[in-house]
């Protein structure tokens, strides 16, 4: 079973608005990357919501997803990752971390992830572009004990630097992985990107 986690609980607060229920085509953001999700090869789908919260929860209502609230969201990304991995079922043996405000990924990439973790013998695959590592990340199981009990200074980075030998980089040429939806122009900047690309 592959599990995905959407981040999707942070402030918002360099956007002046909730990012994530901004307009996306024809959805918002957050119900884009969701669906990315639900039409990919991961088995099930949970987005893990902290900030407005109930306004989050009621974008996805119709969808097949499971809401986690993460109470300590405040802390930052990897209360959330916590909070979405301990709900996580026992037969779950791929965790897939995508981010709420990256809705440029599309279910083919998501695919594409989970293809090469299936050939290779590495068990961490990471999206890079250029020299930056991105997301979606996808990851064995087998490290969600210590995600929950290690790295609380530097989050998932420490998993990464841990765990070096175990690592796939998949290089990409685009460079959505690190395009973090942060203000205005970056909003802007993926509505242009989503339309030249229909």
């Amino acid at each position: 079973m592959i599990c995905g986690i959407i981040l999707a609980a942070g402030f918002s607060s360099r956007m002046g608005s909730q990012k994530l229920l901004l307009p996306f085509g024809k959805t918002t953001v957050i119900s884009h990357i969701t669906n990315q999700l639900i039409n990919s090869k991961v088995t099930k789908t949970y987005v893990v919501v902290g900030h407005q919260a109930e306004q989050v929860t009621e974008e996805l209502s119709d969808k097949p997803v499971i809401i986690i609230n993460n109470p300590e969201y405040k802390t930052g990304m990897l209360s959330s990752v916590r909070a979405g991995i301990r709900d996580l079922p026992q037969d779950c043996k791929q965790i897939l971390i995508a981010l709420g405000d990256h809705p440029s990924i599309t279910t083919s990439f998501i695919n594409e992830l989970i293809q090469i973790f299936s050939q290779t013998d590495k068990k961490i695959i990471v999206p890079k572009y250029g020299d930056k590592r991105g997301h979606p990340i996808l990851f064995s199981s087998i490290f969600s004990d210590e995600i929950l009990t290690n790295y609380d200074d530097i989050g998932l980075r420490g998993l990464l630097r841990t765990h070096d030998s175990d690592i796939y980089e998949m290089n990409v040429s685009d460079c959505s992985v690190v395009s973090d939806m942060d203000y205005p122009e970056d909003y802007q900047r993926e509505i242009n990107r989503f339309e030249n690309n229909k």
